[in-house]
């Protein structure tokens, strides 16, 4: 008897749980308040492998919104909750499945036990267009809140469980959506985690604060950078004339980060490339007449860099160049295969007698273009009097934007006349001096005089609030209903860092007393706005996004509480972080890299120098699980640090070790060590590894 019962007991034990029949087809209850939302059905349900093992199930409502779940295969697997990714505008449904591996949210939820939640948010919207199309609250807060509330009568079919705790996360713009939803709704979510929040006013002021100082800089950008890493002189300043001085400061206190500058030669026109029109046609005076014609604006003034800059040349069009040959002449960037499918056959349904889809032209006149983009101005032709978005010129050849429509490239031909003109785009650079919010957008300031009056004149219209409630759905007003951890970057060149503080006031305004029962603000060093382009330079923010979901969770479900709030304070706009790495709040480690308790040494070739690192951690956040080092420019961490060796005190949360290094060619080097943090120490566990960088000038002579 025993023996059977002992066989039953490990049969229950090892057995799969039989979870819910396919659903397929499955007529399910749910009468959802927000009756938009109508008729779901589901049309997928089954097994599948990549990125990791679980059971996917596709479906949607009438309206045209789309969803993708995926459940842990098994019961026992599964721990009561759910995470949901937010776009950063409305998206596939499938968009989580391209990523794998470490960076893979679909993996992450399952091997946590969570299962994942992403929607096409309602379906994709005209962001040149913010007042285009359906009610924006649908792609803003609403489908998303739809889709989340079936998923739990799904999970509820599948797992006979109780309703499962739901979490949301987004960044830039899914971050307006996550703290929409979280605003704008009750019940639906018990809590988020937004990151890289931009305020209300940040679109398309940033962009401006960015293109000019680049266009005004960019024959002094690599002496800024060079003064700001380590070891260099401090003084950003000191090779500057008085206009680019005043630049600098402008745009620094704007909040733009100013050690973000040391990817200046990649930056771009990021997400202005798409909203430059609408912000033409929103204000055509201001570019038509006052930015030129009047005192107060910087093309009336016409500093000696602007007048230098401006463009207005004719020219006639010599050929039109395809895809095809302008990747070849190395104009734009090679098209994967599905693109310039799908670009060809949009092309091909216009039967033009041209060949290829134009994304440039050669013309007879050499054009020296400084702006991120510009106007094709057409003279003559079929297509006289229009004008086509256009990014950059290269010699004689113009190079288009790709959100020029397909039928526009129809009117531009061989023999006609054309004007370059980066008129309206010059005058884009500094619409945010005339863009004055109220105070508590405290970067805008410094354009106040002694009175508090603005010292520029302003437009009838902000903008910023018009793109803002686009992509929210509403304006962020700190009002949350549920717990949040919103997690911000340092260094962020298009949601700047003080834009999260300005967030964490709203919400203090709002819950007072209660605001640390309810909210944290984390900022991590030296981490941008999504992409990590100089491993040297700059760490991901990924890891932290999946630990402060797991840190959520707990607190929502067993009030445990995370990490407090960073330590920081702003000047001139710029968030500043507290020194002491151990006390500092959030979760990041801070790591210390030093010679002789300098952050330069001068050294001859083949001399040693050791290299000192201290790593402080935040109290109760983790262990040191990696250190590694990068000693040239080649980007690659390839001298592992044996930890064993380190010195460790208090927990583990401060830790010490030297390098030996040297180097057999005369230059100048930047020796370079990552050290990443994990909450329990395990090694194994690199979707929360939390990174970190530490950097000494080596100078070899």
């Amino acid at each position: 008897m025993k023996k059977v019962t002992l066989f039953l007991l490990m049969f229950t034990l090892f057995t799969p749980v039989v979870l819910a029949k396919n659903l397929k087809g499955a007529k399910l209850d749910f009468v959802y308040t927000d009756t938009i939302f109508k008729n779901p059905f589901i049309d997928v349900d089954k097994t599948i492998k990549f990125p990791v093992l679980c059971r996917y199930i596709h479906g949607g409502f009438d309206d045209g919104t789309r969803f993708s779940f995926y459940f842990p295969l098994k019961k026992e697997n599964y721990t009561g909750r759910f995470f949901q990714y937010i776009t950063p505008f409305p998206d596939s449904e499938t968009a989580a499945q391209a990523y794998e591996g470490v960076l893979s949210p679909i993996k992450f939820s399952i091997e946590h036990g969570a299962y994942f939640v992403e929607t096409n948010e309602g379906g994709t919207i005209d962001l040149s267009n913010p007042n285009a199309g359906r009610d924006n609250t649908i792609g803003a807060y609403r489908a998303n809140a739809a889709c989340a509330e079936f998923s739990r009568v799904v999970a509820k079919t599948i797992y006979g469980c109780d309703r499962p705790f739901g979490y949301c996360y987004g960044g830039s713009g899914g971050a307006y959506r996550t703290t929409g939803g979280m605003e704008s709704t009750e019940g639906v979510w018990d809590g988020s985690v937004p990151f890289v929040l931009g305020s209300p006013h940040a679109i398309p002021n940033v962009f401006g604060v960015r293109m000019n100082a680049l266009r005004v800089l960019r024959d002094k950008m690599a002496d800024i950078v060079d003064a700001l890493e380590p070891g260099g002189s401090g003084d950003p300043y000191a090779t500057l004339n008085a206009e680019q001085r005043q630049v600098l400061q402008e745009a620094t206190a704007m909040g733009f980060p100013i050690k973000s500058w040391y990817g200046w030669k990649t930056m771009d026109a990021h997400g202005f490339l798409v909203l430059y029109r609408s912000v033409v046609g929103a204000d055509p005076t201001y570019f038509q007449h006052d930015f030129w014609n009047k005192p107060g604006y910087l093309g009336y003034d016409n500093p000696p860099s602007l007048a230098k800059d401006h463009v207005q040349q004719k020219a006639k069009v010599v050929r039109v160049l395809g895809q095809r040959e302008a990747e070849s002449l190395g104009l734009v960037e090679p098209m994967n295969d599905a693109d310039r499918g799908s670009a060809d056959r949009a092309w091909a349904a216009m039967g033009t007698d041209i060949k290829d889809k134009p994304v440039a032209y050669e013309i007879d006149q050499e054009v020296e273009m400084h702006t991120m983009g510009g106007d094709l101005l057409i003279l003559s032709g079929t297509g006289e009097g229009q004008r086509l978005q256009i990014t950059m010129t290269k010699g004689k050849y113009v190079i288009l934007a790709s959100v020029n429509t397909v039928e526009s490239l129809t009117y531009l031909k061989a023999g006609d006349q054309v004007q370059v003109d980066n008129s309206n785009w010059l005058a884009c650079e500094t619409y945010y001096r005339h863009q004055m919010p109220t105070p508590d957008f405290y970067a805008w300031n410094q354009f106040r005089g002694y009175d508090n009056k603005p010292i520029y004149p302003q437009r009838p219209m902000l903008l910023g609030p018009l793109f803002t409630r686009s992509a929210a759905g509403c304006l962020p007003t700190g009002t949350i209903h549920g717990k949040m951890i919103l997690c911000c970057s340092v260094w962020d060149r298009e949601a700047f860092a003080w834009q999260g503080d300005w967030y964490r006031n709203k919400v203090k305004e709002h819950l007072g007393n209660a605001t640390d029962d309810n909210f944290r603000l984390w900022y991590t060093d030296r981490a941008t706005h999504g992409e990590t382009d100089d491993p040297t330079e700059v760490v991901s923010y990924q890891s932290t996004l999946f630990q402060a979901l797991l840190d959520v969770s707990d607190w929502v479900e067993r009030g445990i509480e995370p990490s407090k709030t960073s330590d920081y304070f702003i000047k001139d706009a710029q968030v500043m972080l507290s020194t002491d790495g151990s006390s500092r709040g959030g979760i990041q480690p801070t790591v210390t890299a030093l010679v002789d308790g300098k952050e330069r040494a001068e050294v001859s070739v083949g001399q040693e120098v050791k290299v000192h690192v201290s790593v402080d951690i935040p109290k109760g956040t983790g262990h040191v699980v990696k250190a590694i080092w990068c000693l040239n420019d080649s980007k690659d961490f390839t001298l592992p640090v044996d930890l064993t060796k380190a010195t460790s005190q208090n927990s583990g949360e401060h830790v010490e070790f030297d390098t030996i290094i040297s180097y057999d060619k005369p230059g100048t080097y930047f020796a370079t060590v990552m050290v990443c943090s994990e909450r329990h120490g395990d090694v194994n566990a690199e979707q929360t590894f939390i990174p970190n960088l530490g950097k000494v000038r080596i100078v070899v002579k």
